[in-house]
């Protein structure tokens, strides 16, 4: 495929950054604790201040809004970058964590690049050119049901606190199999076409903006959860290979 001078950058950065986590992982950094209560490392720091200076100079202009520095401009183009997306899996030591490089421009999101460096996975998508991973095209499946369908869930705090746990609990009891995958992991399958939906709550738009534009180029739907489009303000998610989306979006609403 030919990609975008964007996407080049981006594939760029993800790289930039996957060289200050190798360095960085299983050397005990100090963990700090964010006014979130999210941890935080000298590696997340370093990583975004990477892809930061990588995007600026090779198209300034952007705007961008990282998970450790802030947003600054991006009026109509803005970078959504999160360096370590799973710093707990960073900090235990276990691979379960990624680079998320997106670019939202005229108010929708343009491009993905989703990096698991220890985990050996690169997936990227640029819209109308498809979605990645590893260098092959990536497909959703085709499995129309929620009895056929393998269903990967998510960060499911508020919504086990309110009243669409109960209806969660009936579609799990419909399910063909169920996982808790998490993170960018769940999303790579999905655009594999290795499972057929995901669900998860408590997110930015940082965590999911990249794997969204993966998700959709491979075929896929992603939403919130009540359905919504997908915005800057989204906190949950829905993601299907598009036949399950309404079956699903009905069970649970």
């Amino acid at each position: 495929m030919t990609s975008s001078p964007e996407l080049a950058a981006a594939l760029e950065a993800a790289e930039a950054a996957a060289r200050v986590i190798r360095e960085c992982y299983g050397r005990n950094l100090a963990v700090r604790q964010k006014e979130d209560r999210t941890p935080v490392t000298d590696a997340d720091l370093r990583a975004e201040l990477a892809i930061r200076e990588l995007l600026e100079a090779r198209l300034p202009g952007y705007g961008f809004f990282g998970e450790e520095t802030g947003r600054e401009g991006g009026d109509d183009a803005l970078w959504l970058v999160d360096p370590i997306d799973g710093t707990k899996a960073f900090v235990r030591e276990y691979p379960m964590f990624s680079t998320q490089i997106a670019l939202w421009r005229s108010g929708a999101l343009q491009l993905g690049v989703s990096s698991a460096p220890l985990y050996g996975e690169l997936a990227w998508a640029e819209r109308g050119q498809g979605a990645w991973l590893n260098g092959r095209r990536l497909a959703v499946s085709q499995v129309a049901s929620i009895e056929n369908a393998a269903l990967s869930t998510g960060n499911l705090r508020s919504l086990a606190a309110g009243p669409g746990w109960a209806r969660l609990g009936g579609v799990v009891r419909r399910l063909d199999r169920i996982r808790g995958y998490g993170d960018f992991l769940h999303y790579h399958l999905l655009a594999a076409g290795k499972i057929d939906a995901v669900i998860e709550s408590d997110v930015s738009i940082l965590d999911i903006a990249a794997v969204a534009t993966i998700v959709e180029e491979a075929g896929g739907r992603f939403t919130a959860l009540d359905g919504a489009a997908l915005g800057q303000g989204t906190t949950s998610v829905l993601a299907t290979n598009g036949a399950l989306h309404e079956p699903l979006l009905a069970a649970l609403g």
